[in-house]
């Protein structure tokens, strides 16, 4: 019997997550998995903002990427900023039909669908402190580790 049923209803997307959004989130996810990063939906960090995507790399170096899924999200989003303070380097992920325009340039780019992304401009780097580091990598592992758990106990029968 699987530790974790793949075919449920995923705890993550919990109705603030348009299917738009979501089909960005899978074409990173791909895309991350193919550079080796490790990566989590929906983090919640230290400041209480929740980031769509955080991904700790091989080297260590922590990405944010904030997905959106229209003008109008990005138009309305004043947030966005404050993520700069727990990553090494900030992306925007987008579809095809969102103009890269209205993104700024001091960020890196990328375009997703469900089936994969591509990653059109690269973040520039701003190196976190080594506190700062410690503590968002450790969010990454707890939050990783207690999801592996729920997912876990979602998905064994015990016996009484």
């Amino acid at each position: 019997m699987p530790l974790i049923d793949l075919h449920a209803r995923n705890p993550l997307e919990d109705g603030r997550q348009s299917a738009r959004a979501l089909r960005i989130r899978r074409g990173v996810q791909l895309l991350l998995t193919e550079m080796g990063a490790a990566h989590l939906p929906e983090l919640t960090l230290a400041s209480g903002r929740r980031a769509d995507i955080v991904a700790l790399l091989r080297d260590g170096s922590v990405w944010i990427v904030e997905i959106k899924s229209s003008i109008e999200d990005m138009r309305s989003d004043g947030k966005w900023p404050d993520y700069r303070d727990y990553c090494d380097r900030l992306f925007f992920a987008t579809l095809d039909d969102v103009p890269a325009e209205i993104f700024p340039d001091d960020c890196g780019f990328i375009r997703a669908d469900t089936h994969g992304a591509a990653l059109l401009r690269d973040a520039p780097e701003h190196r976190l402190a080594a506190a700062r580091r410690k503590a968002v990598t450790l969010r990454i592992a707890q939050s990783a580790a207690q999801r592996l758990y729920a997912a876990e106990l979602a998905g064994i029968d015990l016996p009484e």
